[in-house]
């Protein structure tokens, strides 16, 4: 079975494990230059998400790797065929004196989806078969897994993460909306008629206030602008809030200004600005890819414009847009945000990979376990949920006093 996958380009390539298990054989790369033509070909002519876009890793490895961190790109091909099944791009780090696989993601990654190399169905025994394989070439030492974000479908094909008996649901979930038809009538056939009623009186009220306009950022310039200005917007609403946000750390608001600034060469990610008169009210970043524009970040300045949801309005008009660019999905990403269900999406929960492979690894597992079975509880409650933000506020304010 080796042998049918020793293909002569492969062996000019920097040493890499090779195992064999059952019906696929697997190979580990530590680097993406390594496998980066067959990445771009199963991007282009499989099945994947805009979170496992090449560029997307590129930036994650360039820019956001932790310090004894390392990419471990699985590629998976059929033992009979010698025919490319998927890649997993994972990783390994440091955690607590262990060590633990995880996605290649950083936290900048909403999904952990492979890639996969065509729309055949997967089952559950080929999913197991092909997890065993890549686990058997995974550098040691390894004491747990833990794969969270992981889709039931990629593309309307089975997620193989999903079906594994590790596989669990999670606490998460996202939120999405089929786009079909006619772009000027898609906002009033698939969201709910509240959401359209909301929409358009606040879509009268911005254009009153001097005019509207949608603007993309496609131009190196207005790239810089127009994320310059989510940044701001989203930090003073994150701390009037007195809540954490992500892009308060220089290298993922530089990984995302770098990712935007790619985009405007393949158009894998987008930036729109919402602007009523010369104030720009919210702005948008997206990823595109195969038919769905992922929603990634929202950044909103609630106080412009007296008795109107921004956040919103950029969503109704790329709605829009968007259906009239030819796209057919709008993902709302992931958490359990009102204005989503307001909208008329539809929920679906992410399924989640948590378990030890040694004592340690057994441990850290269950502590992880016990700690989302404790957010549930809270989540789920609303008067304890209340109080735990209310806590988190004051603690977070707290801390940027000093």
């Amino acid at each position: 079975m080796l042998a049918v996958t020793d293909l002569v380009e492969d062996q000019a390539e920097a040493p890499a494990v090779r195992a064999a298990s059952g019906a696929y054989v697997a190979r580990l790369h530590t680097s993406l230059e390594a496998v980066k033509p067959l990445w771009l070909r199963l991007e282009t002519t499989g099945m994947c998400t805009g979170h496992q876009h090449f560029a997307w890793a590129e930036g994650i490895v360039e820019r956001l790797l932790p310090e004894k961190a390392e990419p471990l790109i699985v590629e998976l091909r059929d033992a009979a065929t010698g025919e490319p099944a998927m890649l997993l791009p994972l990783m390994r780090r440091r955690a607590f004196h262990h060590w633990v696989i995880e996605w290649l993601s950083c936290g900048v990654c909403d999904y952990a989806a492979p890639l996969l190399a065509d729309a055949s169905p997967w089952t559950a025994e080929a999913a197991e078969a092909a997890w065993a394989a890549a686990l058997s070439v995974l550098p040691s030492p390894v004491d747990r897994i833990h794969i969270i974000g992981i889709p039931k479908e990629v593309g309307g094909v089975a997620n193989p993460l999903a079906l594994l008996s590790h596989a669990g649901d999670s606490i998460h979930s996202h939120y999405g909306i089929a786009m079909d038809g006619d772009a000027e009538t898609v906002v009033k056939r698939i969201c709910r008629p509240s959401f359209v009623k909301a929409l358009n009186k606040d879509l009268r009220r911005l254009d009153r206030n001097g005019g509207l306009a949608l603007m993309e950022a496609d131009t190196p310039a207005l790239v810089d602008s127009i994320f310059g200005k989510l940044v701001e917007m989203r930090l003073s609403r994150f701390r009037e809030l007195g809540r954490f946000d992500l892009l308060a750390q220089e290298p993922v608001a530089d990984f995302y200004r770098d990712a935007a600034q790619r985009g405007l060469s393949d158009g894998s990610v987008r930036i729109f600005g919402l602007r009523a008169g010369d104030v720009m009210v919210a702005v948008q970043y997206l990823a595109a890819h195969l038919g769905t524009l992922h929603a990634l970040l929202i950044a909103i300045d609630q106080t412009a414009v007296p008795n109107v949801s921004p956040g919103l309005c950029i969503m109704g008009e790329l709605i829009r847009l968007g259906r009239g660019a030819g796209f057919d999905y709008f993902d709302l990403s992931v958490g359990n945000q009102s204005y989503k269900d307001h909208m008329g999406a539809v929920k679906s929960v992410l399924s989640e990979l948590c378990y030890g492979i040694t004592l340690k690894g057994l441990a850290a597992s269950r502590a992880i376990k016990y700690q989302g079975q404790g957010i549930a509880l809270v989540r789920d409650n609303p008067r304890l949920f209340k109080l735990a933000q209310d806590v988190m506020q004051r603690w977070r304010r707290l801390r940027a006093g000093s």
